[in-house]
């Protein structure tokens, strides 16, 4: 039976090699995909760990800061901390935008925390923590910057003084940390012209410039130049007290909306990255049916082309497992060099995506088994024709 898959093999190996590298690209793109996903679940993960936080207080009735836009008075961080059970907090604003640097552009999370208090980008791998309260900066090593460089990010340039290691949004994108107060400015930044027609529309209304007391121009240059909201307050409980009650206390009493780390982490993956993982799993249902249908016309082909000397081996009383079992081998000879192929490419272009490709055991022995599974089944189809020839065609050829 060996002898026989080998043999018909050989006869025409190149175009055999050919469908079984087509199908490797296949199985690559296959295992692409999926570990498109697992860094995508792996980042949130990543993300919130870096955190470090009990609790995510954001806006009441929403899902924010990354699933839906959220915005808070930073003052609430008092109330919060005010809390029984709220050992520490810090307020932070998240915001994705795109800098240039080296000549090209860059997009990133930008990341405004507290020095000192939760939301920072926890262990460096180079450099150190912010201790400015401005102008400089923290970025994951996927930005390409290095220590020392200088970043324009709105009006401001930035010094690069630490970075840190797979910190990225739930969309990939790499995170870079500021000091809160820069962050806020670049969030809510106003150009110029903005600036001057918002002057001009509070100066002419009454409330902002009562007729005699013009002292109140002061409030107008607050309300354009200065910012207090933040995306969320992020906390850290005191040993012994239960987030799910603190959280409740939080809802309560300061009218805002308090998520645990599970929680948030259920928003992250279940729910932001839910609508990603459909589609994935469509493309991959899509890719597998693409599979099985390329190694069952490769196969079908190979039998129709030799359905003559499957019939003098009949004739000579060769047993019909014997030729039903040439032909599973050569599907399965196909999928083994298919996956092999597969498995080499995503290894090689893996890095060189701009999305955190993580590739894991389990999806790969699961890649195989399906691969085998694809290829046995899909075989069947030349099983098939190969027992319905005739011996007696043998001669009358």
């Amino acid at each position: 039976m060996i002898s026989l898959a080998y043999r018909d093999v050989a006869k025409g190996f190149g175009r055999y090699l050919a469908t079984g590298l087509g199908l490797g690209l296949l199985i690559g793109v296959t295992l692409t995909m999926a570990g498109v996903y697992r860094g995508m679940v792996e980042d949130g993960r990543a993300l919130l760990e870096a955190a470090g936080a009990d609790l995510w207080v954001v806006q009441q009735h929403t899902l924010g800061p990354f699933a839906e836009p959220s915005s808070i008075s930073d003052e609430m961080i008092r109330g919060i901390l005010a809390v029984p059970g709220v050992r520490e907090a810090g307020n932070v604003a998240y915001l994705t935008m795109e800098v240039s640097h080296g000549g090209k552009s860059v997009r990133i999370m930008l990341a405004g925390y507290e020095p000192g208090r939760p939301g920072g980008p926890g262990r460096l791998v180079a450099g150190r923590p912010i201790t400015r309260n401005h102008y400089e900066l923290v970025a994951d090593l996927r930005t390409g910057f290095r220590i020392g460089d200088v970043v324009p990010i709105r009006r401001h340039d930035y010094t690069v003084v630490g970075l840190a290691a797979g910190l990225r949004s739930p969309s990939g994108d790499p995170m870079v940390f500021l000091p809160l107060k820069d962050a806020q400015e670049i969030q809510f930044l106003k150009d110029n012209d903005a600036l001057f027609r918002d002057r001009r529309r509070l100066e002419e209304n009454p409330v902002f410039n009562p007729p005699g007391n013009p002292g109140l121009l002061g409030t107008v240059e607050e309300t354009l130049f200065s910012n207090h909201r933040v995306n969320a307050v992020l906390v850290r409980l005191a040993p012994g007290y239960s987030a799910d009650e603190v959280a409740a206390q939080i809802r309560r009493w300061l009218r805002l909306t308090a998520y645990t780390d599970a929680e948030m982490e259920e928003i992250l993956i279940g729910q932001l990255i839910a609508t990603a993982a459909k589609q994935i799993g469509l493309f991959l249902a899509i890719l597998t049916l693409v599979s099985a249908a390329i190694v069952a016309l490769t196969i079908y082909s190979m039998t129709q082309t030799k359905l003559k000397e499957i019939a003098v081996l009949k004739l000579i009383g060769t047993p019909n497992r014997l030729i039903a079992g040439m032909i599973v081998q050569e599907s399965m000879g196909l999928g083994a060099i298919g996956f092999l192929a597969g498995k080499l490419a995503v290894t090689w272009w893996a890095p060189l995506f701009p999305k955190h490709v993580v590739l894991v055991e389990r999806d790969t022995l699961v890649a195989l088994a399906v691969t085998l599974v694809i290829c046995l089944v899909a075989s069947m189809a030349g099983v098939r024709s190969a027992l319905r020839v005739s011996p007696a065609s043998a001669i009358g050829g």
